[in-house]
């Protein structure tokens, strides 16, 4: 620690620190444009030009690091005319147009200007003008208002893992710039828009919308993924117009993802359902909340009095709250009903009732950036958890951390892989067979393996890869703390979706063990964690989301669920729900994936709703609604609440969510009952199948960016950056030849008994036998995510 005085007041700072941290330590404000404390130092507005005793200029207070006994002074004359002198050569080139800048009432550069600019300028020379750019759907461009600080060059860079922005020309001329064509791609972009502490980057979506000072500011949970990013809508006549980041270190740290920023929009959507409605033959007609719940809570009461309570299956999305899940549970139970499931894209099931606990991340957030060495299974990162990718991105940029990937897809994930695998995914398990192998004869441990697994292994061959991965995950010849590793196995999304996800996950436990690894899952969905907490799972020899839908039900009840696009096999529960007869669709959109329902009970979408998520990582969230509800609509807990009552079911006699919470948890703080129950660990392995691959073509079908949810699906904005990836069937050039097509010849995919037209693309970043057709509303007619694919010449 070293000893330092900053005008006249003494300080102690950790050696290595600056004199802006020094400051900012103790609360004395130095001006500043270019520095953020999460970026790297660039000094090049100089705007923080402070005095320090024994030198004869100012110094810039970012890029100076404090020595002992340091003296400084921020507020001299010498610093003070600094300053002022700086603030002028900025203003030179600014425009005066602060009445039409959508910056204006939260510009950094008018807030320093009234304290260290003059009152009128010495500059009579013509000001130079500078082109806006075009840099995607997202970003709104002023470049002439820009005053070269360079934080989103850096922040797309440094955190982003790309450099999509640049500074071109020098003094006078100098300007930000996007590569010659291009636009700005990254998942994290709208982060530039926080930074720019002038106008010259703004929100387009939000441009000329609405003043900063009329809108009210509320806080509120991320309800996209299952970081659980806090955020901050602005809202204006009941109408949310932004979203921009709540700081939080330990969770989103100061960024959110653009998923995150933009997805507002599509709470404003024309698809927005504000009445009940009721299908009468082929119409859909309005009526009145009493009797669509009547005609709701008969229908439901004729199937189970008919058939009893096996009748009834009910699908809840994992982007539902706490509250919606449990009750919709406890509905179910209460008429005899077992078949409750959230887990609506997964196909493989047999892990049911061998978990010890509930499956979670494994580590607090935090954590990631501080691995050494980590072993990512079946996950697309930049589009299943942006923000985490980027922790990530950190412990191999900060900590040289060593990442290795098994996946069916190469997608770069912008930060350095050590190891990689690429392979269909029955010959993934294969895969982390050989690893398994490797990491048991590296560590001469003994696990208690099924029996069939140990004469596997025996057979089993250790390619190089998997050798070489094994040893890096076990830190083999590095200096790695072996008593308290700083190692990880995650299973992603695409692991869970996989058909043999419980021989995957078996494996892995038993990888990471050998190695002493953190094992955790990375989540799909908003609150998969909190829903599976919740219990709102099958009860003992009940059917789960699958076998609900192999076995169609007389009567479903669907919360938040847009079928065909939210479940793992469109064509299945396209049949299930043909054949029921009676299907009640609580939801915030009128939608085509609903047309087989019978009444649609509008509810609203989180933000006009209060309730609580669970991360990935066992935090529990609580929120309340930043609007009202549009139109009719209400929150799904009250609606769940209310059917309970005209069932005629007891303990149904909530006056608020907060009422359901403590239910939920029974009374005792949130906390405790989290970490009792959170723990990956199986009560014993399951058996493996060493499947020899087939020569049949298998999809990879993953979940868009930007189609992960209802909301985001209906944002225009992210939907321009969805249309810049076209809908194709892909496969590498091997696949492609083999098959006698050309690339960007139209081709008939088919699954089942459904069958759709895309366009073929050479992508060798797809595993051999494997066509990548993603799930979405141009692939609904398809099947089963990761099933069997049939791909030939259009007619």
């Amino acid at each position: 620690m070293l000893q330092i005085e900053i005008d006249g007041k003494a300080v102690e700072v950790e050696h290595g620190s600056t004199i802006i941290e020094a400051a900012d330590k103790l609360g004395i404000p130095i001006p500043r444009f270019c520095y953020h404390k999460k970026l790297s130092v660039a000094a090049n507005c100089r705007m923080c030009l402070v005095q320090v005793e024994k030198f004869a200029k100012p110094l810039p207070a970012c890029a100076t690091p404090v020595s002992d006994g340091m003296k400084i002074f921020t507020r001299s004359e010498a610093a003070v005319d600094a300053q002022k002198s700086v603030m002028e050569f900025l203003l030179i080139n600014h425009p005066l147009d602060c009445p039409i800048c959508d910056q204006g009432g939260e510009c950094e550069l008018q807030d320093i200007a009234v304290g260290y600019g003059a009152s009128k300028t010495r500059y009579t020379e013509e000001k130079r003008v500078v082109l806006n750019k075009n840099i995607g759907p997202l970003v709104a461009t002023d470049m002439t208002r820009c005053i070269q600080c360079t934080r989103c060059v850096r922040f797309l860079k440094e955190v982003g893992g790309m450099m999509e922005l640049g500074l071109i020309n020098r003094g006078e001329h100098a300007e930000i710039t996007a590569y010659v064509d291009k636009s700005v791609d990254s998942e994290l972009s709208g982060n530039i828009i926080d930074l720019c502490p002038v106008g010259a980057l703004t929100s387009k979506p939000f441009r000329y919308t609405a003043r900063p000072w009329e809108l009210a500011r509320r806080p509120t949970i991320s309800a996209h993924d299952a970081l659980g990013s806090q955020l901050e809508m602005h809202v204006k006549n009941n109408r949310v117009l932004r979203t921009i980041p709540r700081e939080k270190e330990s969770i989103n740290e100061c960024w959110i993802s653009d998923r995150d920023r933009f997805a507002y929009e599509g709470l404003n959507s024309d698809e927005r359902l504000t009445v009940p409605m009721i299908r009468r033959g082929d119409q859909w007609v309005e009526t009145d909340w009493q009797s669509a719940l009547e005609f709701a809570s008969s229908r439901i009461k004729d199937a189970v009095a008919r058939e009893g309570g096996n009748a009834l299956g009910v699908l809840v999305s994992p982007n539902s709250t706490m509250e919606e899940g449990f009750l919709a549970k406890k509905i179910a139970r209460e008429l005899g009903c077992g078949n409750v499931d959230h887990r609506l894209r997964r196909s493989d099931f047999r892990l049911d009732g061998h978990f010890q606990g509930t499956p979670w991340m494994g580590c607090n957030i935090p954590d990631v950036q501080d691995m050494d060495r980590v072993l990512i299974i079946g996950s697309n990162l930049r589009n299943e958890h942006p923000l985490l990718t980027h922790r990530l991105r950190q412990a191999v940029r900060l900590n040289a951390a060593e990442i290795s990937v098994v996946n069916a897809l190469e997608d770069d994930p912008l930060m350095r892989v050590a190891f990689k695998n690429t392979c269909s995914p029955d010959d993934t398990i294969n895969f982390l067979l050989q690893l398994l192998k490797a990491m048991s004869g590296l560590q001469r441990l003994s696990l208690c393996l099924p029996p069939t697994l140990n004469g596997l292994l025996e057979d089993v061959v250790v390619s190089n890869n998997a050798q070489a991965m094994a040893e890096s995950l076990a830190g083999h010849g590095k200096d790695y703390d072996l008593v308290n590793p700083r190692s990880a196995v995650f299973l992603g999304n695409m692991a869970q979706q996989h058909p043999r996800y419980s021989e995957m996950y078996s494996l892995a436990e038993a990888i990471s063990a050998l190695c002493g690894a953190t094992f955790g899952v990375l989540s799909e969905a908003a609150n998969r964690v909190g829903l599976d907490l919740a219990r709102v799972l099958p009860s003992s020899g009940a059917l789960n989301a699958r076998t609900m839908l192999e076995q169609p039900r007389s009567a479903y009840l669907l919360v938040n669920v847009e079928p065909e696009v939210d479940c793992h096999n469109a064509q299945l529960v396209n049949q299930a729900l043909a054949a029921a007869g009676c299907v009640v669709a609580m939801t915030a959109y009128k939608s085509s994936a609903l047309r087989e329902a019978d009444v649609l009970l509008p509810v609203t979408p989180y933000t006009e709703s209060s309730g609580t998520f669970m991360s990935m990582e066992g935090r529990v969230q609580s929120f309340t609604a930043v609007a009202k509800p549009l139109g009719e609509a209400r929150p799904g807990w009250k609606v769940l609440r209310v059917l309970g009552n005209l069932l005629g079911l007891s303990g149904f006699e909530y006056d608020s969510s907060e009422q359901v919470k403590n239910e939920i948890f029974g009374g005792e703080k949130p906390s405790r009952v989290v970490w009792n129950r959170l723990n990956n660990n199986l009560r014993e392995l399951t058996e493996v199948n060493a499947k020899v691959r087939t020569e049949s073509l298998q999809r990879v079908g993953e979940v868009p960016l930007y189609e992960s949810d209802a909301i985001v699906r209906r944002a225009p904005s992210l939907q321009k950056m969805a249309a810049k990836k076209p809908v194709v069937a892909a496969m590498n050039a091997k696949l492609l030849a083999q098959l006698g097509l050309q690339d960007g010849e139209l081709v008939k995919v088919s699954q089942g008994n459904g069958s759709v037209r895309l366009a073929a693309k050479c992508d060798d970043r797809v595993a051999d036998y494997c066509v990548r057709v993603p799930i979405c509303a141009q692939t609904a007619a398809l099947g089963d995510l990761y099933g069997e694919i049939q791909v030939e010449r259009a007619a």
